[in-house]
């Protein structure tokens, strides 16, 4: 069943609505960790993270309520299939942990160069998935035609 145009073109807004997302909590990780608030920038670098996988999800008019859900389907779906690469994913389970330390772990201590990777892990993270979109994107308006 051919989709109606209007639905790509929300689901393209979808996708990029969730990127716009991505880069503004990568913007506030950058901001948190020059402020020396590692915490905070691990959370907001594993947010940026989190929203890129949903603007994937988003191509394919999916949402997860549940982070495990999101990041579990993510993996199964694109990591597993080697859309994305394997050390992406791990990088991205990675992430998770820290930003859950970071977040409920009373005593734990972020460190500058902790909180330093994983902005860049965002930060790489986010453009291999503008990439991708922006690819299925284009594909999906060229079968519109």
């Amino acid at each position: 069943m051919e989709q109606p145009k209007d639905d790509i073109g929300t689901r393209k807004d979808l996708c990029l609505y969730r990127i716009q997302t991505a880069k503004d909590n990568l913007k506030s990780a950058k901001i948190l960790l020059e402020a020396g608030e590692y915490k905070s920038a691990n959370n907001r670098s594993y947010y940026a993270i989190f929203h890129a996988i949903n603007a994937v999800h988003g191509l394919n008019g999916n949402a997860y309520k549940r982070h495990k859900d999101a990041i579990g389907n993510f993996n199964k779906n694109y990591v597993k299939s080697e859309i994305f690469s394997r050390d992406i994913g791990r990088r991205i389970g990675e992430a998770e942990e820290i930003r859950h330390a970071s977040d409920y772990d009373d005593f734990y201590i972020a460190s500058k160069e902790e909180s330093e990777r994983q902005v860049m892990v965002a930060g790489e993270f986010i453009k291999l998935v503008e990439k991708y979109c922006e690819e299925q994107i284009s594909l999906a308006d060229g079968n519109d035609s």
